[in-house]
């Protein structure tokens, strides 16, 4: 409880907070993408059976045969886990905690859950794509485009039992077939704006008091941990604070200026919570 209250006294008293989320904070919202649970039997067995899927992840990343194949199951994917997504007391702590300050969100989590949570668009990063964005696939153009309606428009017609042939999205302007934006890793084109913004995020609070809040992020998940730990290195007034169970691993040069709190992130985030209102 006293190292509680002190993670609560930093982030009160600063400047800005930096989050960096992973599948860590996904689970503890009830979304595992390695898990061969019921969930996945519920959803994705007819996936499982054909396909041998051992899991979501496993479908994300699959050589599908077929077009229809693959969009039959992202939009699965998409409407289950995003488009009828309902705000978790998980997300509603988060926030709550957060509050006034200025922060930006580093997530590897593409789900779009950040933004529904009640998070502003222009302050979270994922940092490999976005489950709701889609492009051209031999990348003509830009533009990410928005999956929302066809995913609907795919799940109604599953539903009454008939083909989406016809509903699998093509390029406008070039008539190549189109990809989720997560379908680029690292290269996804949704990651260019968002990657300035935080830098420029970064630059802003540059010798100031911020706190880097680091939320289900394993030790070999280096695109977010690495960094936010130099961070934390180079800058003389930050705190780090990591989350998550079972596996808290916190860099040798920056254990003085760091918490690591090891439980279930629901739980601890509930009791963070908990303690900023008796303040």
């Amino acid at each position: 409880m006293c190292e509680i209250k002190e993670v609560v006294r930093k982030i009160k008293d600063c400047d800005a907070i930096l989050i960096g989320a992973s599948n860590g904070f996904s689970i503890a919202e009830g979304l595992n993408l390695f898990a061969d649970n019921q969930d996945f039997e519920d959803l994705f067995g007819d996936f499982k059976r054909k396909y041998g899927l051992r899991c979501i992840l496993h479908g994300m990343g699959a050589m599908w045969p077929n077009e229809r194949e693959k969009w039959a199951f992202w939009s699965k994917l998409i409407y289950n886990y995003c488009i009828k997504y309902k705000k978790t007391k998980t997300m509603e702590d988060l926030r709550a905690i957060v509050s006034d300050k200025d922060y930006f969100v580093v997530t590897s989590n593409g789900e779009g859950h950040f933004q529904m949570g009640g998070f502003e668009e222009s302050k979270v990063f994922e940092i490999e794509g976005k489950w709701l964005g889609m492009v051209c696939e031999k990348h003509c153009h830009k533009k990410v485009y928005s999956n929302v309606d066809i995913v609907k428009k795919i799940m109604d017609r599953h539903s009454q039992g008939k083909e989406i042939g016809d509903l699998i999205p093509v390029c406008q302007k070039c008539g190549a077939e189109m990809a989720i934006d997560m379908e680029f890793g690292l290269n996804a084109l949704s990651c260019n704006e968002k990657r300035k913004n935080y830098y420029e995020f970064i630059e802003k609070y540059h010798n100031k008091k911020i706190v880097v809040l680091e939320l289900g992020i394993g030790f070999r998940n280096q695109l977010i941990k690495a960094p936010f730990m130099d961070i934390v290195e180079r800058e003389k007034n930050a705190t780090y604070i990591t989350i998550n169970l079972g596996e808290v691993y916190i860099r040798e040069s920056i254990k003085e200026k760091s918490f690591g709190l090891d439980g279930y992130i629901e739980d601890i985030l509930g009791e963070i919570r908990e303690e900023f209102n008796k303040r």
